[in-house]
């Protein structure tokens, strides 16, 4: 993998150029690790479509790190959410709004006066040449589908990231717990997430509690309730090919509806994945149906809300440690 993601970043707070006589192709996608997982069909199509580009994605800079993992080759131009991205010289042949269906954000691309913009209508359309939106679908084929109309060639299922060339066997006997999530609507309560990591340990798998370093604490209050060790928590200790290297060697991964899982659909690591206000046919796994169980309780709400989520609060331990058990009984990640 060397030569890619990390090795073409900007560097200085410098505005990007192109170091060649190319045309340039922008793309906007300043938003999380899930995100970033959902948009890899969509920037994998725009590479194939499109060789002879130099590539900008405007994201936050640690975007470098998901962008050498999943084997792409981006320069990242660090962004801010619905900001117009620092850029100087001759303006984009081709922008790409991948962040949402604006307006925001496709008017911070259009400041820099791109040759051409690809992006979804508003709710009441803000030109003739925008895609329609097309309502809920799944992330992935949402931001496909913009690339299809606009005559791109796209796979969505097209979801699995390389393992290190110098990688290392999984750990067979690593259970992932991630107790977290952005927002409270999303949080499985913590003394639940507690039973299950008591109950995995008690089977003889090893539990690590990941997180970052905001949600040290949350880990650590789980890690207490389950009987276990600080040393169990790395929450706030890995960057981010740290903590995708763990879910890559892990034997399951238990969390929420949320950026971690998709590092489990990334490596094809057996997860079970608790939905709340939003359904797994929105952000689910699109690939290996057979290594993830996504329990949902069938009712929708609000993903940001500052309370937990009455659908999420439905799935009972029970269920949890029934989806554990099957999903422990199937293929690990590397296994074919």
């Amino acid at each position: 993998m060397e030569g890619v993601g990390r090795a073409v970043g900007t560097g200085g707070g410098d505005e990007p150029r192109s170091p060649r006589n190319a045309p340039s192709l922008l793309v906007c996608r300043s938003l999380g690790l899930g995100d970033f997982g959902t948009a890899v069909p969509a920037l994998r199509a725009l590479e194939r479509a499109l060789p002879h580009h130099d590539r900008f994605l405007a994201a936050p800079s640690w975007y470098r790190d998901l962008v050498w993992l999943a084997g792409l080759r981006w320069t990242v131009i660090p962004t801010g959410p619905l900001q117009p991205p620092p850029w100087r010289g001759v303006a984009p042949d081709l922008a790409v709004n991948l962040h949402g269906r604006g307006p925001q954000s496709t008017a911070a691309l259009n400041t820099l006066a791109p040759r051409r913009l690809w992006a979804y209508g508003g709710p009441t359309g803000s030109s003739h040449e925008d895609a329609p939106w097309p309502g809920p679908v799944h992330d992935t084929r949402l931001w496909c589908g913009l690339l299809e109309w606009n005559g791109v060639a796209t796979d969505p299922t097209n979801l699995r990231w390389p393992a290190p060339s110098r990688g290392s066997e999984p750990e067979r006997d690593t259970v992932i717990v991630h107790p977290g999530a952005a927002s409270a609507s999303r949080r499985w309560p913590s003394h639940r997430f507690a039973y299950v990591a008591r109950w995995l340990a008690d089977l003889g798998f090893e539990i690590l509690f990941t997180g970052s370093s905001g949600e040290r604490p949350l880990a650590e209050q789980v890690a207490r309730e389950a009987g276990l060790g600080r040393e169990t928590v790395t929450a706030g200790r890995t960057d981010v090919p740290g903590l995708a290297e763990l879910v890559r060697r892990a034997r399951l991964l238990v969390c929420g509806d949320t950026g971690v899982a998709h590092l489990a659909t990334a490596y094809g690591t057996p997860s079970v994945r608790l939905f709340g206000p939003m359904p797994p046919s929105l952000w689910g796994p699109l690939v290996d149906g057979d290594r993830h169980e996504c329990l949902w309780s069938g009712t929708r709400g609000d993903p940001h809300a500052d309370h937990l989520d009455p659908g999420l609060a439905a799935i009972t331990v029970d269920r949890v440690l029934s989806a554990c058990e099957r999903a422990l009984s199937r293929k690990g990640p590397l296994d074919e």
